[in-house]
């Protein structure tokens, strides 16, 4: 039997969720009727359009804008302060309602999750019915709506869930995929990024299905290896299951979100080394070895993506973190602008048994695990600033984080 998924996506969640404890705190109207945005501090990189009201997306305002540039578009916009504890408590009470039904549950972001359907099939019955039923027990109990996605895999159903909003309800199956995504416009694709889109357009790949029906070896000279994967999307193919396992505690992760957007890759990699630095110190720090690397990236659009590599040997060395991290962002990287980097290391353990090949030295590991120990001390004693790596030639970004 096909898997059925369901995707469950709060409907405009920081706005929503700031109105209904506005709303609990004598505020005197519901800000999701008026034109309003949720948006942070002017003064600093935050100071952004967060989430819209349906009248400012009316007025034109989107997500990711200066707050001066929303103004102008509404001169009576109202602005309200984000409020993450608030946002945090109101996620965890949506997954604590959705957890009553099914364990295998896939937290996604802090509002949205992929709920697998198929093993509870035949404890509630048909899917349509669960999903209204859900739907409207969410609304009535914690106070906001949610659009919900159906399909047979992960990326069909958070298609669906997007198909028409608010409190909607929409399916994507497999049958379906032809009749109701190829249609579509090629940037609607999920996974697809803005620059992504221009090039396809620039092939005359401009629907969903252009991109399903497109020639494999048309494609790989501009995509390399990411042809296999944008055709498998746009044709609706996604093998992923859904993953109710708690993120791992054994892990440590470090993440910086920018002043301003990163453009060139040689940017991104400065970064990437200061985080891979701080992370290999505190694995020394710990006595611990990294398993798995994951590198994050949030482009100008707030869409975060990541990729993830298992090690053969585990590592507490920096330049292998930093090596590691390189590789996985020109597998990941489409040349959007980039705001926040970030890396986690998973399954960390106490001691490794290392494999090595024929052409790697043991000695000269070991020199370097040494070395990044002594480095290590010699800024625990007289600052981080002591020693600095040449690959770091531009000190700004040093002193930026």
């Amino acid at each position: 039997m096909n898997q059925i998924i369901l995707h469950i996506d709060v409907n405009n969640a920081f706005l929503s969720w700031t109105a209904i404890d506005l709303l609990k705190k004598g505020y005197k109207g519901d800000i999701r009727g008026i034109d309003a945005v949720i948006g942070g501090d002017e003064s600093k990189r935050a100071g952004i359009v967060l989430a819209k009201s349906i009248g400012a997306k009316k007025k034109g305002i989107i997500t990711g804008e200066p707050l001066y540039l929303a103004r102008k578009k509404c001169p009576n916009l109202q602005i309200f302060p984000p409020n993450y504890t608030l946002y945090q408590k109101m996620s965890k009470s949506l997954f604590k309602l959705l957890s009553k039904y099914s364990p295998d549950i896939e937290i996604f972001s802090i509002d949205e999750c992929f709920l697998d359907y198929g093993k509870v099939l035949k404890l509630y019955g048909d899917v349509m019915p669960f999903a209204e039923k859900i739907k409207n027990e969410i609304e009535n109990t914690l106070g906001f709506t949610v659009n919900i996605g159906i399909g047979n895999n992960k990326l069909c159903a958070k298609m669906a869930s997007d198909f028409e909003k608010p409190n909607k309800i929409h399916t994507l199956y497999d049958f379906e995929v032809e009749s109701k995504m190829w249609p579509l416009p090629i940037n609607n694709l999920f996974g697809i990024g803005k620059k992504t889109s221009v090039k396809l357009r620039g092939l005359n790949i401009n629907t969903i299905g252009d991109l399903a029906t497109a020639s494999y070896d048309k494609l790989y000279p501009y995509f390399k290896n990411q042809t296999s994967k944008m055709i498998d999307m746009a044709c609706g193919r996604d093998y992923s299951k859904v993953n109710n396992k708690p993120v791992d505690s054994k892990g440590i992760s470090n993440c910086i979100t920018l002043e301003h957007d990163l453009k060139t890759k040689d940017e991104i990699q400065k970064t990437l080394h200061v985080i891979s630095e701080n992370l290999g110190i505190t694995l020394r720090k710990q006595g611990r070895y990294a398993c798995v690397v994951v590198v994050t990236l949030k482009d100008c659009y707030f869409k975060t993506y990541s990729h993830q590599v298992k090690l053969k040997n585990g590592t507490n060395i920096t330049n292998e973190i930093f090596e590691v991290a390189k590789k996985l962002l020109d597998e990941m990287w489409n040349n959007e602008p980039i705001r926040l980097v970030g890396i986690r290391l998973d399954n960390l353990v106490k001691e490794v048994n290392y494999q090595m090949s024929l052409f790697e030295s043991f000695e000269e590991r070991n020199k370097v695990s040494k070395l990044d120990k002594t480095v290590d001390n010699l800024k625990e004693k007289y600052g981080t600033n002591i020693i600095s790596n040449a690959y770091l030639r531009d000190e700004d970004i040093k002193r930026k984080y």
